[in-house]
């Protein structure tokens, strides 16, 4: 007789992924209400039967963005922005972050420098093209100077709140060791901070992204502002919405492809909390 042979465990089968679905869904959600824009658009262009020059219809917009791009001024103007754009962002970050992270590490600095910081945050970005013109002139020098002015202080503040928000029991045990201000800097206060130094990056880059515009439109010759402005001159309606479009499209792909990912993974990874959903 024989012994009766053990029976193998179930083996689990891995529940199947839904990414596929989960994009469709996502792209579905992110695309939807354009769509919907259009198509209200393209009708009440066409209900209402107004001229070109008052109200174009999708088809005059699209065909404006075809005669931008086969042109090549569709990328002088992009390249201009995304020039002006990261070298401002790359100035704030390297000025912003050392004096936010020292304001949240110093109560004496944040006392004195907070009333001058909130007094600025008023006046960022648009407020100061009159006087970048004057000091810089028309051209690259006085655009990227409004990104910067416009993005340093979300990032200065969102620094100094990131720093506040490390708990005081890791600054003690890290100062009780004997750690260096260089790398107390760099293995504690910039990692502690960098949830809020990122949701700092996302905010601050919009209010550059909006002074960039208005400073284009005054103090350069290229640059998506600039080509708003030319087309108003030449009461070209179907180029001034087809470049509301590309700098409303290419904002929404940059913090969405880019800034809301960067955020939500630096969240997981150094946030006080677990994922959160942008």
């Amino acid at each position: 007789m024989t012994a009766p042979t053990a029976r193998r465990p179930a083996v689990r089968r891995p529940p199947r992924r839904r990414g596929v679905r989960s994009t469709a869904a996502g792209a579905l959600w992110f695309f939807g209400p354009l769509a919907a824009l259009v198509a209200a658009w393209a009708v009440a262009v066409s209900a209402s039967g107004a001229p070109l020059r008052v109200f174009p219809q999708v088809t005059d917009v699209l065909a404006a963005l075809g005669e931008l791009w086969t042109s090549g001024d569709l990328w002088r103007h992009l390249g201009a922005s995304l020039r002006r754009t990261g070298i401002g962002m790359a100035l704030a970050l390297v000025t912003a972050l050392p004096f936010g992270i020292a304001l949240g590490a110093s109560r004496v600095l944040s006392a004195f420098f907070l009333p001058l910081l909130r007094f600025s945050v008023a006046l960022a970005g648009i407020a100061w093209i009159p006087i970048a013109t004057l000091w810089f002139g028309y051209g690259d020098r006085a655009v990227i100077f409004i990104v910067w002015n416009a993005m340093f202080f979300a990032l200065t503040y969102n620094a100094m709140l990131g720093v506040r928000q490390i708990p005081t029991e890791l600054l003690r045990a890290a100062r009780s060791l004997g750690t260096g201000r260089l790398r107390m800097f760099w293995e504690i206060l910039l990692p502690g901070a960098l949830p809020s130094i990122v949701t700092g990056l996302r905010v601050g880059l919009g209010y550059g992204w909006r002074g960039l515009v208005a400073a284009e439109i005054i103090a350069s010759n290229a640059g998506l502002g600039y080509a708003l402005f030319q087309a108003q001159k030449y009461f070209q309606t179907d180029v001034i919405i087809a470049s509301m479009m590309i700098i409303g499209v290419l904002w929404l792909l940059m913090d969405r492809l880019l800034l809301a990912p960067l955020e939500r993974r630096t969240v997981e990874r150094w946030g006080m909390t677990g994922a959160q959903g942008t």
